[in-house]
């Protein structure tokens, strides 16, 4: 990024920290508070206000913070929400089965990580948290795919999907065909699919109103993560997802959120 792309930016963000703190400025205002040229501020409110970050006032013709800036603290509030109430929930998760915890959310075209808690097995456990994954090759994402709408499905596997090992899936049909079975069993998993020797299983979180908000994951190396552990690993983790659910508000008595799915869809 250029310099002056920079200081374009630095001047953005003094405009919305202006504007919060003095509610409403006029663009000669918040030229002399930058002091740059009239039309230089002029530029920067128009671009933010094209982003709904700021918007003029009718009557007086001065700006004001917008709507833009209350949905994506918004968007923060509700991650944040999800990782404060479903940290105890990933605490004892990851003492039961000793595998790493991790709490996810859809965002953009891949799952975001907001939240991990290291089993009593894990060494040199690598930090997720802000990284982001494929939806595609994890048990994460699979359930977050297993949570939209089949043309939102459409749009977020539009793209070549990534082959990272022998066991990726590749092929959009079978992607598919698992992504309905994960809808059916109400937990997903992924093994040696993103990572060779990487066994997870992930299952949805709810919100209060039933929609699924992000999804709980254990993972853990597939020589402790056998295929015969793996059942008993898949029960605690929807148990654990249950839980969640419940501490965000939900109180639906389902044995499958994505029944809640298929209503809304």
């Amino acid at each position: 990024m250029s310099e002056s792309a920079i200081q374009s930016v630095d001047r953005a963000l003094t405009v919305l920290r202006l504007l919060a703190e003095h509610g409403e400025l006029g663009v000669t205002d918040i030229a002399r508070r930058l002091q740059v040229h009239k039309s230089t501020a002029f530029r920067l409110v128009t671009t933010l206000e094209a982003h709904d970050l700021v918007e003029q006032h009718a009557d007086r013709g001065k700006y004001r913070l917008g709507v833009g800036v209350l949905q994506l603290a918004g968007a923060t509030t509700a991650k944040l929400d999800l990782v404060q109430r479903a940290r105890p929930v990933s605490q004892r998760l990851a003492e039961v089965v000793g595998e790493t915890v991790n709490i996810t959310v859809l965002s953009g075209h891949e799952a975001l990580y907001v939240d991990q808690v290291a089993g009593s097995a894990a060494l040199q456990l690598h930090n997720w948290v802000g990284q982001r994954i494929p939806l595609h090759a994890t048990s994460n994402g699979k359930v977050l795919l297993a949570s939209v709408s089949g043309v939102r499905f459409d749009e977020l596997t539009s793209g070549v999907l990534k082959r990272f090992t022998d066991k990726t899936i590749t092929g959009r049909a079978e992607l598919r065909g698992q992504i309905e079975a994960v809808r059916r069993d109400g937990f997903a998993t992924a093994v040696d699919e993103l990572e060779v020797g990487l066994t997870a299983v992930a299952a949805p979180i709810s919100g209060a109103d039933g929609v699924v908000v992000g999804s709980i994951s254990a993972s853990g190396p597939s020589f402790r993560v056998t295929a015969e552990r793996l059942p008993d690993v898949a029960k605690h983790v929807v148990a654990s997802a249950h839980e969640v659910s419940r501490r965000l508000g939900w109180h639906g008595h389902y044995l499958n959120p994505f029944e809640t799915w298929r209503s809304l869809d």
